[in-house]
């Protein structure tokens, strides 16, 4: 284990739900994020690297638990964000880590949602975010869905336990590796691919070609339909001749070239798997292949 290393032990409760059926609980949740994502994309100064766009994964007070949350939106009393908990699944505005009013998804249809959502923006003073628009390219079983469905409220839970067990790993690899320049970014969720990731710049100059490495969790895609923890180095590496990895990590070598452990993968282990001594590993080996 790497020096100052928390223990990040993977929680029994992440056991609750196999990894592989949470896909249709994922398609509900990264519908929900959309709500977020759009007022902020109505509301706030365009950023180049989209994060105005960002979310923040924190625990509210009272009963609404881990959120997420958007980045803060400016009002004539001070500032608000749009969020949204997973357990229970709902949207929520918040004000200095209060919630000031919330609308419970379940059962509720995603334009119902959306006229809430606006009419509270406006009374603000803000934009309304509106329904989906063409740019949002969505994936398509995200595009499909029209209201939220309270069969997955397990399956929510389990979900939002593989993103808290990320953020603190995240968080703390971040917190280790501060003293790199340009170094890594804040642990954030993006809401278009819904996957949480801190990227650590290994160098300055044109992101487009500058070394860097991306650490992050997806909750499933079309590539794996499942959760999976990834570390990408970029510019992406030649497929030849890529060392052995530590368990639970194999190469992916399809539409992007990095280190993945599938949620099954970290859960099968034989040994309780520290994921934040793997990422280090890992981490460490992909600086090496970058010569960074």
């Amino acid at each position: 284990m790497s020096p100052g290393n928390q223990v990040m032990r993977v929680p029994e409760h992440l056991r609750h739900h196999h990894p592989r059926d949470l896909s249709h609980a994922r398609t509900m949740a990264h519908q929900a994020v959309q709500f977020p994502y759009r007022a902020a994309r109505e509301n706030l100064a365009p950023q180049a690297d989209h994060s105005h766009t960002s979310l923040t994964w924190v625990r509210l007070d009272g009963a609404f638990g881990d959120t997420f949350l958007s980045q803060a939106l400016p009002v004539e009393t001070g500032e608000v964000h749009v969020a949204i908990s997973l357990v229970p699944l709902r949207l929520l505005l918040v004000r200095q880590n209060h919630v000031d009013q919330a609308l419970d998804l379940t059962g509720t249809t995603v334009d119902a949602a959306t006229s809430w959502l606006d009419a509270e923006l406006e009374k603000l003073g803000l934009k309304p975010g509106g329904l989906p628009q063409p740019s949002d390219d969505l994936p398509n079983d995200v595009a499909v869905v029209t209201d939220f469905e309270s069969a997955v409220s397990g399956e929510l839970e389990t979900l939002s336990a593989w993103f808290g067990l990320t953020h603190n790993v995240l968080s703390d690899f971040a917190a280790r590796n501060d003293g790199i320049t340009p170094g890594p970014s804040p642990a954030r969720c993006w809401p278009h691919h819904f996957d949480m990731a801190t990227y650590v710049a290994l160098e300055a100059g044109d992101p487009e070609t500058a070394k860097g490495v991306g650490v992050g969790l997806s909750p499933g895609d079309e590539s794996y339909d499942q959760p999976y923890l990834y570390i990408n180095p970029w510019p992406h590496l030649p497929t030849e001749g890529l060392p052995d990895l530590p368990s639970p990590g194999h190469w992916h070598m399809h539409g992007f070239v990095g280190a993945v452990a599938t949620g099954d993968a970290i859960l099968a282990a034989p040994e309780p798997v520290d994921l934040a001594d793997y990422v280090d590993q890992v981490f460490a080996e992909s600086r090496r292949l970058l010569g960074a």
